[in-house]
């Protein structure tokens, strides 16, 4: 018997995002309520909160993160946000709107999967046992720390906070230092094969990364590229 796991709050006015979604939750064990906009979605949660929300940014009547706003006034629920918009992602961040993180559209349904797992995993209370199993899990290269369990990301003992499928391409990258990786490999290592993805998806995934570490460690140049190849984690 499948043990009982998390409510589910998903907003999005697109039918087919919150069909899909739904399917793909439940069959993890997830109980889901969907909602077709922010205003019926805030009504609700105010009544019976949920464990988690996923937020679409544009919706009719009130958008994600007016309605991420109102919620975070009478709870910590944890909030993924759905974006189609690169700028407005760094926007978020810059804003620091409370979202626990964001997955940019077109996206899959198991990298949401895994971003939920992720972000309850992070709220969970924390329990004593298993802990050398888990500490087998984390990946350690030099100043970077992985933490793939807790979905957590440390440079130089700094946190740096990744979205999903940046946190999976560094992996891929850190699991094996000095190996060239192509693009085509990194995008079968963040992307399943329900949505296509460019060469330029994942140059500006690095891209970001890049950023990110520069931005506690300006010195950070440990992912390299190999024009017209890929790209590669440095061996120390």
């Amino acid at each position: 018997m499948m043990k009982e796991k998390s409510t589910i709050a998903l907003v999005d006015d697109e039918r087919n995002i919150l069909t899909s979604l739904r399917m793909a939750l439940e069959a993890e064990g997830y109980k889901v309520r969907t909602y077709n906009d922010g205003a019926s979605a805030l009504e609700s949660l105010s009544e019976d909160p949920a464990d988690l929300g996923i937020f679409d940014i544009k919706m009719p009547r009130m958008d994600g993160m007016e309605l991420l706003r109102r919620v975070r006034q009478k709870s910590d629920m944890p909030v993924i946000f759905l974006t189609s918009k690169d700028e407005e992602i760094d926007e978020l961040f810059g804003l620091k709107m409370g979202a626990d993180d964001y997955v940019a559209k077109p996206f899959s349904q198991r990298l949401v999967v895994e971003r939920v797992k992720a972000v309850l995993r992070r709220f969970a209370p924390k329990e004593g046992q298993g802990s050398e199993a888990e500490a087998a899990r984390v990946l350690e290269r030099g100043m970077l720390k992985l933490d793939p369990e807790r979905h957590t990301c440390h440079w130089d003992s700094k946190p740096v906070t990744l979205t999903v499928t940046e946190f999976l391409i560094l992996q891929a990258l850190a699991a094996r230092p000095g190996v060239v990786k192509t693009r085509d490999a990194l995008m079968d290592a963040a992307y399943d094969d329900q949505v296509y993805v460019d060469d330029r998806t994942i140059d500006s995934h690095i891209k970001r990364l890049r950023k990110k570490f520069k931005q506690v460690d300006d010195d950070f140049d440990v992912i390299e590229t190999l024009y017209g190849v890929g790209y590669r984690f440095k061996e120390a």
